[in-house]
């Protein structure tokens, strides 16, 4: 392609050398004639050279050409044959695929006819064992069970106890390391809340001076806080009474406040009372804060840290409610660490277990309902509200921080002398144990002993068998477990005894 302009750039050449020799000879037609054939000679030998240049190159391009297509051709060639042998092995392989398949049709149905042929041997075998027993197949399995359970059940029934006992010496040996741990970690204050303060008066003249002029000076304070006020009962002392233990601790600060000025009187109570509201305003809000922090929980709302606060002056049978969810959240946080639940959620969610306390004379329900839902409220995560709404078994506790946080308020409330329990409650939590476990047939009788932990059931041997008594047990504490609201663990130990009598005569 390259070699015809070439030629034409020859052609061109060779015409405007003839085309300048005949310029030049015309207008020089005087020169001399050797001269102009000079010149002619000489662009004759360029054009001449021009065109075996341009021969040449078209030589080389052309045999180019062919070398670059031959090489092509070769490519082509070698490409084809490897799709022949590719295409060759293929065709080896599926040959060898299909024999193979043939092969495995032909084993499945030799084994389809000797499975066929294994049932009717089976089947006319049953048939002979039937007729030979005198029994069915049902019957004589029915039989052959009856008689395996007959022969394996004392065996059963020392293997269960022996397994029970065993899984119970483990779980409760990992159990009570954890917990003693955790206790013993653990070191606060025991104190026993009362529904009376008591203030010393300085002198007797105070005294007067707090009754006033035909009492108007302690009944104006009395109607201001709400609060009993006997300045007779004891010698030297003023006691205040009251089952609300803020309205007795703003009594505390006015009259503190009254007998420290020294003027009484129903406007001066009046201004009292009012700083000592803001004074315990102060206090809650001082209280829920230092709580948490020193749990080490933060991001709580200030709605909830006030109720917390609030929790400090109030007491749940004798034991501060506060002091109680602090050394919970202590414990639960070991605890949770120990066994690699959520330490956060744990210790959350036992620092506020009993937060809807705070409400509870506001709003109706049970205060572990009215604490989920405060929590709830309030944005805290769906783990912290089941926590706390599962606390008492109001709902199944699902989680290990839910348990975490039941077990904690088990251990702080039954630690000696945190709570203040009559003799009555005791008695009727026995009665209420013993008419549970007589509730089930078969009981001979029931006590409950052990000052309410411990129940023993005596069972009639002719209605409950061994097997029986081990879930008759499980009935009785799952009972037990749903009825009654109890601190730490109560035992049920059901006995059955077997006894012979014969007499000689």
């Amino acid at each position: 392609m390259e070699l015809l302009p070439i030629i034409i750039t020859g052609l061109v050449g060779l015409a405007g050398g003839a085309g300048g020799v005949f310029a030049y000879n015309k207008k020089k037609e005087k020169g001399g004639k050797n001269k102009a054939e000079s010149l002619i000679r000489k662009a004759k030998n360029e054009a001449s050279d021009i065109v075996l240049e341009a021969k040449k190159e078209a030589t080389a391009l052309a045999e180019k050409s062919q070398n670059e297509e031959s090489e092509r051709r070769k490519e082509w060639k070698r490409t084809e044959n490897r799709l022949v042998e590719r295409e060759n092995t293929l065709d080896g392989k599926l040959d060898q695929l299909e024999k193979k398949q043939d092969k495995l049709v032909k084993k499945e149905k030799e084994l389809e006819d000797l499975k066929n042929e294994i049932r009717e041997i089976r089947t006319k075998q049953h048939e002979k064992l039937e007729k030979i027993a005198g029994l069915s197949k049902q019957e004589a399995r029915d039989k052959l069970m009856q008689m395996t359970q007959n022969d394996i059940k004392q065996d059963l029934v020392g293997l269960i106890n022996k397994q029970q006992k065993e899984i119970k010496h483990d779980i409760e040996e990992t159990a009570q390391a954890i917990l003693v741990t955790a206790m013993e970690r653990m070191s606060s204050e025991v104190t026993a809340d009362r529904t009376i303060t008591a203030l010393k008066l300085p002198d007797d003249e105070m005294k007067g001076r707090i009754i006033g002029k035909e009492g108007r000076n302690i009944q104006a304070l009395q109607r201001a806080t709400g609060v009993d006020i006997m300045v007779d009962d004891t010698p030297g002392m003023v006691v205040l009474s009251s089952f609300d233990p803020i309205r007795r601790q703003v009594a505390r600060y006015a009259l503190e406040r009254l007998m420290k000025d020294g003027r009484i009187n129903p406007s001066s109570i009046e201004e009292a009372v009012a700083k000592a509201e803001k004074e315990i305003e102060k206090e809650v809000v001082r209280a829920g804060e230092d709580a948490a922090r020193e749990v080490g929980i933060v991001g709580i709302p200030r709605e909830l840290l006030h109720l917390l606060g609030e929790l400090k002056f109030r007491t749940s049978y004798g034991q501060n409610v506060l002091l109680h969810s602090i050394e919970m959240a202590h414990m639960a946080g070991m605890i949770a660490e120990e066994i690699g639940a959520d330490k956060r959620i744990a210790k959350t969610a036992t620092l506020l277990h009993d937060i809807g306390k705070a409400v509870t004379h506001k709003i109706e329900g049970k205060h572990a309902e009215i604490g989920s839902e405060l929590a709830k409220k309030y944005g805290l995560p769906d783990p912290v509200v089941h926590a706390i709404a599962a606390h008492h078994d109001d709902i199944e506790p699902t989680t290990p921080e839910a348990i975490i946080v039941k077990i904690m308020d088990a251990i702080s409330a039954a630690r000696p002398a945190a709570r203040n329990i009559s003799a009555e409650n005791f008695a009727e939590r026995m009665k209420d144990l013993e008419n549970i476990a007589t509730s089930f047939p078969g009981i001979d009788k029931a006590y409950a002993i052990s000052a309410g932990r411990e129940i023993r059931v005596i069972v009639e041997p002719k209605q409950i068998d061994d097997l029986s008594a081990l879930q008759l047990a499980r009935d009785i504490a799952n009972k037990i477990e749903a009825t009654m609201s109890y601190p730490g663990v109560i035992k049920v130990n059901v006995i059955r005894e077997t006894r012979a009598i014969e007499y000689a005569k």
